[in-house]
């Protein structure tokens, strides 16, 4: 099942969401401090019983933060609803995981006539002794430095909340049964941290103040099914529920294949009737199916609808970094936000080239610039930056970021390789961005080939 992605403007926010499927609607709201990324496996599973909708929520993802400074669990409620309404949906089932189902929890309480029911995988009720325990420890201040040290701590504390719960609490009695060291599955949620930056600890943080927000016994609310399976940190707060409110039920379970089997016949049961069009906008970017002999997957762009230009960013990069006039730029595959190749990344151009001609096509531009072929060692230019064990990528990223802007070829220091640099240029924030580019990017190596063998 395909999974599209779209963007839709809601009093000037930029909400980014996934769908996939055509049966009912489903809402599901991801947990923090990820985006809805985290929900894709899922979405190919339900697609076939639901359509499902996970929007990334305000500051996660690829969506714009609340404007508010200092916003609470009622605000990212409504920014939900608000998205949903806009979306034109007027009733929807929901699922969420974590702070997802705090977060829907609290918008059922408020807009209960929008929900046919909600699934929640575990739902946190903190004691004032554990909320004591997680204080500012449990969000700290996460802003780019200079030469990288901020990456070395991201690594350590995503690998290790697998470990301990919370995280920096490293005593026996708070260690974890689902510790993993999988590099892949901490490394995407470590993107998605870089992605959302400091701006995390406002949602996070929202949630971890949240009140208990269930309705009183004797509330008529629509029906929720409430589950934790062994090893999630919130399967004890199972326990802590008391009396619910009819139509409401929590259980322990053994796995998260059960909550998921559970959830997904819970909502079947709930869904709501079939929604036929959904609103969205993409006069300033979005994505484009692309078919091609070697390429089918999506086309992240951005620029202004209707441009005649289309601008190609060099290996490694990405649109984001692009700021051209007047013009449509796209992530290639393998960078930015677009997809992978299928298959090995081609080393020739036409399979590339074929690839900007659909996406010129899709987006009307008529005329199209191409970056400088690389000078330099293509292998040492673009080196492997595959996930390790112990995040040595990230930093290895962040000091070719660095040189990228002093010398050329990056990987030769000395005089006569220096260039002119703009001191910007190594400001944290900026090279934060040319990193994240550079990390995102699983084809750079197999681009630089290509524009190389690129006719003149």
């Amino acid at each position: 099942m395909r999974i599209s992605r779209h963007y839709l403007t809601i009093n000037g926010r930029k909400v980014h969401y996934r769908k996939a499927g055509s049966g009912p609607p489903l809402l599901m709201i991801h947990q923090s401090p990820r985006s809805s990324a985290e929900y894709e496996a899922l979405m190919g599973d339900w697609a076939s019983d639901f359509t499902c909708i996970a929007p990334d929520t305000p500051g996660f993802g690829q969506s714009d933060p609340l404007a508010k400074p200092d916003p609470d669990i009622g605000d990212y409620a409504d920014a939900v609803v608000e998205f949903t309404r806009a979306l034109g949906l007027e009733r929807t089932a929901a699922y969420g995981f974590h702070s997802g189902g705090i977060i829907l929890v609290t918008a059922l309480g408020r807009h209960p006539d929008l929900f046919t029911a909600l699934a929640i995988g575990g739902y946190a009720i903190w004691t004032p002794q554990e909320m004591a325990v997680f204080g500012e420890r449990y969000l700290p201040p996460f802003r780019p430095s200079a030469y990288g040290e901020h990456l070395t701590w991201l690594w350590n504390r995503i690998l290790e909340q697998s470990w301990f719960f919370p995280w920096f609490d490293v005593r026996e009695a708070a260690r974890l049964m689902v510790a993993h060291d999988d590099p892949q599955r901490v490394h995407a949620v470590v993107m998605e941290m870089l992605d959302a930056g400091d701006a995390y600890r406002l949602g996070y943080g929202a949630v971890l103040r949240a009140p208990r927000d269930i309705p009183p016994p004797d509330a008529a609310t629509p029906s929720v099914l409430i589950t934790a399976y062994d090893g999630d940190p919130l399967q004890v707060h199972i326990d802590r529920l008391s009396t619910l409110p009819k139509g409401w039920s929590a259980a322990k379970v053994a796995s998260p294949k059960e909550h998921q089997d559970q959830s997904r016949a819970f909502l079947l049961r709930h869904a709501p009737p079939h929604q036929v069009d959904y609103q969205q906008d993409e006069d300033d970017g979005g994505f484009l199916l692309v078919e091609t002999a070697n390429f089918n997957g999506l086309i992240h762009w951005q620029g202004k609808a209707g441009s005649q230009a289309l601008v190609v960013h060099p290996p490694g990069s990405e649109a984001a970094l692009m700021e051209p006039d007047n013009a449509i730029t796209i992530d290639l595959p393998g960078h930015g936000l677009s997809s992978r190749w299928q298959g090995a990344p081609p080393t020739g151009w036409v399979e590339w080239q074929a690839v900007i001609d659909a996406a010129a096509v899709a987006l009307g531009t008529s005329t199209q610039t191409f970056p400088d072929v690389p000078e330099g060692d293509i292998r040492r230019l673009y080196p492997d930056l595959t996930p390790d064990r112990f995040g040595n990528y990230l930093t290895k990223g962040w000091g070719i970021a660095r040189a990228q802007a002093l010398f050329s070829p990056w990987y030769e220091v000395g005089s006569v390789n220096a260039i002119a640099f703009d001191e910007t240029e190594l400001a944290p924030e900026r090279l934060a961005l040319r990193h994240r580019a550079l990390i995102r990017a699983t084809a750079a190596r197999e681009m630089a080939l290509a524009l190389r063998s690129r006719a003149p």
